[in-house]
């Protein structure tokens, strides 16, 4: 059974917005990746999530590294632009410096970095898997960059959201009683 893009169910998952960085065959390239995923912590392990024809697949096929940047609360026109555009038809980099984004080089592979990102990673290659309509390409993080200052920006119904109220914990008789309970039901070994 498929889950279409756009559906009402589709639509119901809480994502951050990867902006995926590379260089290959079509140069330069950012795209936006609405599946980016932490997987590990040691090795770190960042798997996204690809359409097979985008210009990102084929530069991650050719040179076996990108780049990974969360994209920041205020960041939506660059996610929009980098998500909503191919890039064997238009140069996203260029139009996103003309219109006042920054980058800067990465310390270890050959792309470029988002400036002002929530948070920054290089990847080397690990392990690309074909999955449905998109390829799974699993990277090993070789630099980590310390976290923005910025919340990351969520995506969710199709549109751009930005962090709210934290949920506050129970006061500490309620947690007392939850961790009682939970006791009473733990397995016996």
């Amino acid at each position: 059974m498929d889950l279409p893009w756009g559906d009402e169910r589709s639509v119901q998952f809480v994502t951050s917005l990867g902006l995926i960085t590379t260089n290959g065959p079509y140069g330069h390239n950012i795209s936006t990746d609405e599946w980016t995923h932490h997987i590990s912590y040691s090795p770190g392990l960042i798997a996204v999530y690809i359409n097979h024809g985008d210009a990102t697949n084929a530069n991650i096929s050719k040179t076996k590294e990108f780049g990974v940047n969360l994209a920041a609360f205020d960041q939506n026109v660059l996610s929009s632009i980098a998500g909503g555009s191919h890039g064997q038809e238009v140069d996203k980099i260029a139009a996103l410096k003309e219109l006042g984004f920054k980058f800067f080089k990465a310390k270890k592979i050959d792309v470029l970095m988002v400036e002002d990102a929530a948070l920054n990673i290089e990847c080397k290659l690990l392990k690309k898997i074909e999955l449905g309509d998109h390829t799974m390409f699993v990277g090993e993080v070789v630099q980590l960059y310390p976290a923005g200052n910025n919340q990351p920006l969520i995506y969710h119904g199709g549109k751009y959201w930005k962090f709210g109220s934290a949920i506050q914990k129970p006061e500490e008789k309620e947690l007392k009683r939850i961790s009682d309970i939970v006791e009473k039901h733990r397995k016996k070994k």
